[in-house]
C-alpha cells in the first residue's frame, strides 16, 4: 500500500484486573492457570512514609520547597515564583490552590523600608542641626545639599559590582551620614570667619577671593581627615566565613560613601561655596519679593558672639574649657576615674554574635524521644499547630514532621519544624498604658505612635513565646521538649554550626551508649542555668528495632543463604517492588506484601514461609531467632568519631554569659 508501520506490543499495566490477571504459573495438564488474583488481595494503597505536614492545624497538607541558587536575589526569585503561580492557578483542579506559608520578601521589603525610613530622619535631623547651629541658609544648604548626592553616587559602585541594598549596606550608609558632611561643615566655618575679618578690615579685597583662600586653608586637611575614615573600615574587608558575608557591605558602603565625601569636599562644595556666597542684598522689583530673596539667599553671617544659639553655649563651654586648662590633672584623673567605674559594669555585659533580628515568622522546632510512629507524629503535629493557630498574633501555621522527599532534609520524624507567620505587629491585641486612659482621646492620634515607640502597648516577640500564658507555655506537652527561632536564623545555625537550637553542645566519642549518658548528665545539668527555656538531649540509643538473628547451621541444612532468608523477609514485611506501571506521566509502584494480619506480632511472623531448593516451605521460626531490641535510630559522625547533640533553648540574658555560666555548671 506504500505505507510504513511501526510495530507496536502494547502491554501497560493500567488497572488493578490487569495486574490480577498475571498468571503465576499454569498445570501442564490442565493448562488451568493461576493468577494473581487468586493468591493476593490487590488494592490501592499508599507508598511508604518518612514525613507529614499540616496547614493551620485543620488537616494535611501537600508542602513544597523552593530552592534558590547560589548567589541569586532572593526578592527577584520570590517576584518570578509568584508570578508563576499565579499563571499555574487556573491550571489546577477546582477546589485546589496554592497558599505561600512562608514569603522571605515580606521581610526584606519590611526591613529596608525600615532602615530607609531611618535614613531620611537621620537626613532631616542632620540638616535641622547644620541649619540651626550655622543659622544661614545659604552655608547650611551646602552640607545639606552634600549628604544626598553623596549618598546617590556611592549607589553607583554598589550596582556596578552586583551588591544589593540590604540592610547591611544600606546601614553602612546610615554610620556614615554624620561624618561624610564634616569637611563641608569645616569649610563653611573657616569661610564665615574670615568673611567676619573682611568684614572688620572693611572689605578692602574680592569677596571671592577670600572664600578661595578660606576652602584652600582648610580643603586638604579635611578632605585627607575623611580619607582616614574610610580607611579605617579597612581591616573589616579582612573578616571570613560568617562575619565576613555580614559585615563586608557596610563596611564597603561605608567607605565608597566618605571617599566620595572627601572627592566632593574638595570639588563640588568649594563650587558651591562661591555660588552661594554673597555679599549684597538683592535690589529687583518687587521690592518685597527681593528682600526675601535676600533674607534667604544671602543672609547675614553672624559672629558667635551674635548667634542665638552659640551664644549661650559659649557661656557654659568657655568657663569649662579655661577651668580644665588651669587645673589640668583633674580632668584627666576624673576621666580615668570613671573609665575605673566602668570596669565592673563592663565586665557585666552580656555578648552575642550579633542582636537577633525580629523576622516576622518564628520557627518552632520541638524534638520527641525517638520512635514515634507516622500516625502519632501526625496527631501530634496537628494538635500543635491547633493551638498555635488559636492566638490571636498568629496568621498562619505550616507543619512538618520528618522529611521531605530529598536527600538535602535527612530529618527523622521526631524532628519537627513549623513555620509561625506573625500578623503584623499593629494587629496585635493592645494592652493598656498608662498613657491610654490619662491622656484626652484628642490627643491619641498624635501622640500615641510616639508614646508606644518609647513605652510599648503590644507584646515583643519574646514575651509572646516566653512569657506567662505564651506560646511556650501553651505547648508544654510530655514528652515533647520546645525549641523557639526564626527562620533565617535557624537555617545559618543549622548551616554553621549543624545544631538547630540558638545554642547546642556536641558530645564526641567512640561509644554511643556513653555518649548517650553524658548528654542526659549535661541537659541535667543545664536545668538549673538561669535562662534556660529548654533543653533536650539526643536519644542516640533510643530507636526501637525488630531482629531476626538468622541460624546459619539451620540456613545451611535446608540449602539456603541469609541473602534468601533476607529476600523473603524484607517483601513479607517492608514489601518489595515488583514493578511499575505506566499512566500517562505518571509512575506508580506495584508492590507486593504480606497482608496486616500476616505480620502484626512476633508469632505471625515466624509463620512466614520460606521456600527452600525443591519447593518445600519451612516457616521463618526454624531460620531465625525473633526478638525486640533498642539501638541508634540515627548515627551521628564528626570528624570521624560518634556524636551526640545536646539541643538548648535560651531566653532572657545573653548567649556569652549563658555559655560562661553552663561551663561552670
Amino acid at each position: 500500500s506504500g505505507r510504513e508501520y511501526m510495530v507496536r506490543g502494547r502491554g501497560y499495566l493500567r488497572s488493578l484486573d490487569d495486574i490480577g490477571n498475571i498468571v503465576l504459573l499454569s498445570s501442564a495438564a490442565s493448562g488451568t492457570p493461576v493468577r494473581v488474583r487468586d493468591v493476593a488481595t490487590l488494592a490501592y494503597g499508599p507508598a511508604m512514609r518518612r514525613g507529614v505536614t499540616d496547614l493551620d492545624g485543620r488537616g494535611e497538607a501537600v508542602g513544597g520547597v523552593v530552592i534558590m541558587r547560589v548567589g541569586e536575589n532572593a526578592e527577584k526569585v520570590i517576584e518570578r515564583v509568584k508570578a508563576q503561580l499565579v499563571l499555574l492557578q487556573p491550571s489546577l483542579p477546582r477546589g485546589l490552590r496554592v497558599v505561600p506559608v512562608y514569603d522571605r520578601s515580606e521581610l526584606i521589603d519590611r526591613a529596608v523600608d525600615n532602615l530607609r525610613h531611618t535614613l531620611l530622619e537621620e537626613l532631616i535631623i542632620v540638616s535641622l542641626v547644620i541649619l540651626i547651629f550655622l543659622w544661614h541658609f545659604p552655608s547650611a544648604a551646602i552640607p545639606i545639599i552634600t549628604i544626598p548626592i553623596t549618598i546617590l553616587i556611592a549607589f553607583i559602585p554598589l550596582q556596578l559590582s552586583g551588591m544589593t541594598a540590604n540592610i547591611m549596606s544600606l546601614g553602612g550608609i546610615a554610620v556614615a551620614i554624620g561624618a561624610m558632611v564634616d569637611a563641608a561643615i569645616v569649610v563653611v566655618e573657616q569661610t564665615h570667619k574670615k568673611l567676619e575679618h573682611w568684614e572688620a578690615g572693611g572689605r578692602k579685597e574680592d569677596y571671592h577671593r577670600v572664600v578661595i583662600d578660606a576652602v584652600k586653608e582648610v580643603g586638604g586637611p579635611s578632605f585627607f581627615a575623611l580619607l582616614v575614615i574610610a580607611v579605617s573600615f579597612l581591616p573589616v574587608f579582612a573578616l571570613e566565613a560568617q562575619e565576613g558575608r555580614l559585615f563586608k557591605p557596610l563596611a564597603l558602603t561605608k567607605t565608597l560613601a566618605m571617599v566620595i565625601a572627601a572627592l566632593l569636599a574638595i570639588t563640588l562644595d568649594p563650587a558651591m561655596r562661591l555660588l552661594m556666597t554673597h555679599v549684597k542684598n538683592f535690589t529687583f522689583r518687587p521690592a518685597w519679593l527681593a528682600r526675601a530673596a535676600s533674607a534667604l539667599l544671602v543672609g547675614k553671617i553672624r559672629s558667635e558672639e551674635e548667634h542665638p544659639i552659640s551664644k549661650p553655649l559659649m557661656k557654659i563651654y568657655q568657663p569649662v574649657v579655661e577651668f580644665s586648662l588651669d587645673h589640668k590633672w583633674l580632668p584627666i584623673a576624673v576621666a580615668l576615674l570613671m573609665m575605673a567605674v566602668t570596669i565592673p559594669i563592663y565586665n557585666k555585659l552580656g555578648s552575642e554574635f550579633m542582636p537577633p533580628l525580629d523576622e516576622g515568622t518564628l520557627l518552632y522546632m520541638p524534638s520527641t524521644t525517638p520512635g514515634i510512629s507516622i500516625g502519632q507524629a501526625s496527631t501530634l503535629l496537628r494538635e500543635q499547630d491547633r493551638i498555635l493557630y488559636g492566638f490571636p498574633q498568629v496568621q498562619s501555621v505550616f507543619g512538618k514532621a520528618g522529611r521531605v522527599e530529598s536527600a538535602t532534609d535527612p530529618a527523622p520524624l521526631s524532628m519537627m519544624e513549623t513555620v509561625v507567620v506573625l500578623k503584623p505587629r499593629e494587629q496585635w491585641p493592645v494592652r493598656e498604658r498608662w498613657y491610654t486612659y490619662r491622656l484626652p482621646s484628642w490627643t491619641h492620634p498624635v501622640l500615641l505612635p510616639v508614646l508606644s515607640r518609647i513605652w510599648p502597648d503590644r507584646q515583643t516577640t519574646a514575651e509572646l513565646i516566653y512569657g506567662m500564658g505564651g506560646l511556650n507555655e501553651a505547648l508544654t506537652m510530655p514528652g515533647v521538649t520546645n525549641a523557639w527561632t526564626m527562620p533565617i536564623k535557624g537555617r545559618i545555625d543549622m548551616l554553621t554550626t549543624g545544631v538547630r537550637t540558638p545554642l547546642g553542645i556536641k558530645v564526641l566519642g567512640s561509644n554511643l551508649e556513653e555518649i548517650e549518658r553524658i548528654g542526659n548528665e549535661v541537659e541535667q545539668a543545664l536545668h538549673g542555668v538561669g535562662g534556660t527555656a529548654s533543653v533536650y538531649a539526643e536519644r542516640t540509643t533510643g530507636g526501637y528495632f525488630l531482629d531476626f538473628a538468622f541460624k546459619r547451621d539451620a540456613l545451611a541444612r535446608y540449602g539456603l543463604t541469609v541473602d534468601d532468608a533476607q529476600s523473603v523477609l524484607m517483601t513479607a514485611i517492608g514489601g518489595q517492588t515488583a514493578t511499575t506501571t505506566v499512566e500517562g506521566r505518571e509512575r506508580y509502584a506495584v508492590s507486593v506484601r504480606y497482608l496486616r494480619g500476616y505480620r502484626s506480632d512476633l508469632q505471625s511472623l515466624e509463620r512466614v514461609l520460606v521456600q527452600i531448593p525443591g519447593g518445600a516451605q519451612v516457616p521463618l521460626g526454624e531460620l531465625a531467632t525473633l526478638s525486640l531490641r533498642t539501638g541508634p535510630g540515627m548515627i551521628r559522625d564528626e570528624n570521624g568519631r560518634l556524636s551526640g547533640y545536646v539541643y538548648v533553648d535560651v531566653a532572657g540574658r545573653d548567649l556569652g554569659s549563658y555559655v560562661a555560666e553552663a561551663q561552670r555548671a
